[in-house]
């Protein structure tokens, strides 16, 4: 067999699978999430590949480039990185992809789904090493980073590849077609079905989720046919860099052009991503970041399909609760996790003034903020754990606003933020959450809380009522977005109040989450990563919408 036929046999169990996973929408994934299922050795081997890339140039083989080489990243960890990544003229970048595209867009969608989960179980096979990369540029701690750098994002992009094999499939490549016409020999016309890619897509990386945020619209332009140029952000480019090497490796070795998947590397503040995504080119981009750069190609990148992930509030309504302390120790550890650097962390808790019925009592407003505090300081009260559940602080702007809500710039603070020294990584950046106390009607405490202030900065929002809650959340989603929302209650009445709120503003909703699911988590086939339906992004991770414009469909009809 040749090498295409032999991936597609070797994946078709795990794309058959996958496809059912999508439609049950249960727990499944091929990629384990535990770092000891890769080996006794595995960490260790891991980290020793890591390690042999610092200090070096990163080996591209027949990559497009102009002969210099350029790093811009920085450890939020305290370690000397020093990596340095061909970069190529933005130009000579997309006369190898439009090289490149003939030969992958005549793969079938069969074809190229095979080509793409190889890329994917190479991926997962260097998860250790991978794990290390995102820690070392987004300030996730190991943990997360394996995780959520590794298996999770693989899913992800394993996700986008179902999707879009099944909408590739969803017309036969061949069809007959009679039309009776009585008396006279009927019309008889064969007809093909034939996929056509829409164009060179664009990457924008991200700074704190390079592969989980990357991976889909990686995944789901190359699996329907279009070349792809991933930018990465410049403190965060080795994840996708590696990313990048391993699917050039595999498309060589199935007979492919491997310039269909590069890498845009630049200099510090060349702004690269603006002239790719301008370039009349570039047909899709996937971008995830600020609100500003986001409007931005939405208004400016006319000739492509933009998909945006951007800034959103996302809220918590307490209403009620038969679980307070798994209430708290779930609202404490979601706010700590990756110092609230997470689109989908909680930012505004909404609390009644009137209290809260819970299994110990009304709690009133004040109460609910300090055990909530105390919860947050009994999670991390050890340094080494919190460091473990915290991660690093990944740039400068998320210190300031640490430092500013320590100042009392925000309000009235109820818990200050702390800095926790690593034993392993003394030269790490590490702030504990701030929860500050606002009003809701105070036009003030609104300017603050009503905007995204990403970073472990959270505000204790004092409301008249549920009902006044309720609306908040929704007037917030729909002027501001949200990526999240997430309510306790034990009554029926404001159960419905909260869904219908938030079918009305376009975001997805978690009800009363006190045990191991947390309202910033997401799993792949199962949950979607936004709606699309609200300012804080256009699209979602990952549903039928999320791939099928990335081709379109021609025809081609003769008499049979």
């Amino acid at each position: 067999m040749a090498p295409v036929d032999e991936l597609i046999e070797r994946h078709k169990d795990t794309l058959s699978r996958a496809l059912t996973a999508l439609a049950e929408r249960d727990y499944w994934s091929p990629y384990p999430e535990f770092p000891k299922a890769y080996g006794e050795t595995g960490q260790a081997d891991g980290q020793a590949a890591f390690d042999s890339l610092l200090g070096s140039p990163f080996a591209l083989p027949g990559h497009p480039a102009a002969g210099d080489l350029v790093g811009t990243e920085v450890s939020p960890y305290g370690i000397e990185l020093d990596i340095s990544y061909p970069r190529a003229e933005v130009d000579a970048l997309l006369a190898a992809a439009a090289t490149a595209a003939p030969g992958w867009a005549a793969a079938s969608p069969a074809a190229r789904a095979a080509v793409c989960l190889e890329i994917l179980a190479r991926i997962n096979a260097r998860s250790h090493e991978m794990a290390q990369a995102v820690m070392h540029t987004t300030g996730q701690a190991y943990g997360m980073a394996f995780q959520a750098g590794g298996p999770h994002a693989q899913d992800r992009g394993l996700e986008a590849v179902a999707y879009a094999y099944a909408e590739q499939a969803k017309l036969p490549a061949k069809a007959g077609w009679t039309k009776p016409q009585g008396k006279r020999d009927p019309l008889v016309l064969s007809k093909e079905f034939i996929t056509v890619p829409r164009g060179t897509a664009l990457v924008i990386g991200c700074n704190t989720f390079p592969t989980w945020n990357g991976y889909p619209g990686l995944f789901a332009s190359l699996a329907t046919g279009n070349p792809v140029v991933v930018k990465p952000h410049p403190r965060a480019v080795l994840p996708l860099a590696l990313t990048v090497r391993i699917a050039r490796d595999v498309l060589g070795e199935a007979g492919f052009d491997p310039n269909l998947v590069t890498l845009a590397a630049e200099r510090d503040r060349e702004g690269v991503a603006k002239t790719l995504a301008l370039h009349p080119d570039v047909r899709i981009i996937d971008y995830t970041g600020s609100t500003e750069f986001g409007d931005w190609l939405e208004q400016n990148a006319k000739q492509a399909l933009v998909y945006t992930e951007k800034a959103g509030v996302n809220i918590v309504v307490i209403d009620s609760t038969d679980d307070y302390k798994g209430m708290l120790n779930n609202l404490a550890f979601a706010l700590s996790l990756y110092t609230g650097q997470m689109c989908t962390t909680p930012q505004n808790i909404l609390i009644p003034r009137t209290g809260v019925d819970t299994d110990q009592g009304t709690k009133s407003y004040d109460e609910v903020v300090a055990d909530l505090g105390r919860a947050i300081e009994g999670l991390l009260g050890d340094d080494a754990r919190a460091a473990a559940i915290l991660g690093a602080v990944v740039n400068p702007a998320v210190l300031q606003r640490s430092a500013a809500a320590a100042g009392g710039e925000y309000g009235d603070l109820a818990l200050a933020p702390r800095v926790v020294e690593s034993a392993e990584f003394p030269g790490a950046t590490i702030r504990t959450p701030a929860l500050v106390k606002v009003e809701a009607h105070k036009p003030d405490d609104r300017a603050h809380f009503l905007t995204e202030c990403f970073g472990p900065v959270y505000f204790a929002v004092a409301v008249d009522s549920t009902a006044d809650a309720v609306e908040l959340l929704r007037q917030s989603v729909t002027e501001n977005g949200a990526m999240t929302a997430t309510g306790y209650t034990t009554s029926p009445e404001v159960d419905q109040q909260l869904v219908r709120a938030c079918l009305d503003s376009g975001v997805c909703l978690s009800l009363n989450l006190t045990g191991g699911v947390y309202p910033n988590q997401t799993a792949a086939f199962s949950d979607l990563h936004g709606t699309g339906a609200n300012p804080a992004a256009n699209a979602a991770y990952t549903d039928a919408a999320f791939v099928a414009n990335r081709f379109r469909v021609v025809e081609v009809r003769r008499p049979a």
